[in-house]
């Protein structure tokens, strides 16, 4: 069975599987700068589509909410066209009805029209080096699981640390979907995944496609989605690796 995954720029990407249609940390905005507590962010490409061109959808995977290149303006108001909003247990605080907070390991499933469902598990996330969690709050990943296909990783904004391992001891995944570009912004340390960690958690996943997010589109991510590419190539396992193409659906079979 596949998967058709849409890449809509930075971490937001459309999910259709089982018959679902999940959308990862949405951000819709046009380029600008966005002044946060700590650092002023600026976002320098637009979305590859439009809200009203995404339609509907059953679920917002949301890694967390307070920072503006994982849910930007336009996004926050496309919260209310999902049916479910799954996110931290903080930020389901912050945003309120219709989200829902999730501690890592929790689970939950998306019921479907045709039958079907989808077991929906929270997976740890660490959004920068040890002792980062003060600065920059809770994080959360998912794992997509059902019983046609192998489980889906969505990584959200974290580097390689044992949670994410622990997650590969978990789930035998078939697709992969780090949130990469090596985000700096606050010193000489990264708040995502950088080549390294990517190619560790492809390692950790050895059966699984790499599909990154979050590497491109915004001003403080250092490495690109190429800097994958010729990673990925001089190890001689590109083939594991799938980049995708802003705005075109994509059938992943696994």
């Amino acid at each position: 069975m596949s998967i058709t995954i849409t890449l809509i720029g930075g971490p937001t990407a459309l999910i259709e599987i089982d018959g679902f249609r999940l959308l990862t940390d949405p951000t819709f905005d046009a380029p600008g700068f966005y002044q946060l507590p700590h650092v002023k962010l600026q976002k320098l490409d637009g979305p590859a589509m439009t809200v009203d061109a995404i339609g509907e959808v059953d679920a917002v995977l949301l890694s967390h909410d307070q920072h503006s290149d994982n849910l930007d303006n336009a996004g926050r108001d496309f919260l209310a066209r999902a049916k479910r909003v799954l996110t931290t247990e903080a930020g389901a605080k912050r945003l309120g009805a219709p989200a829902e907070g999730f501690a890592p390991w929790a689970t939950t499933e998306l019921q479907g029209k045709n039958g079907r469902s989808i077991k929906v598990t929270a997976t740890p996330a660490r959004h920068g080096p040890a002792g980062i969690e003060p600065l920059a709050g809770d994080v959360i990943g998912f794992v997509l699981s059902s019983d046609h296909q192998p489980p889906v990783y969505v990584s959200g904004d974290t580097v390689w640390f044992d949670g994410v391992a622990e997650v590969a001891r978990r789930f035998k995944c078939g697709l992969v979907l780090p949130f990469a570009g090596a985000a700096q912004t606050r010193g000489p340390f990264h708040l995502t995944m950088d080549t390294n960690d990517t190619i560790e958690t492809a390692r950790a996943f050895p059966e699984a496609l790499i599909i990154p997010l979050h590497t491109d589109g915004w001003a403080h991510f250092r490495q690109s989605a190429q800097d994958l590419r010729v990673s990925f190539d001089a190890l001689g396992f590109g083939k594991r690796l799938r980049l995708l193409e802003p705005g075109v659906a994509t059938a992943i079979d696994q």
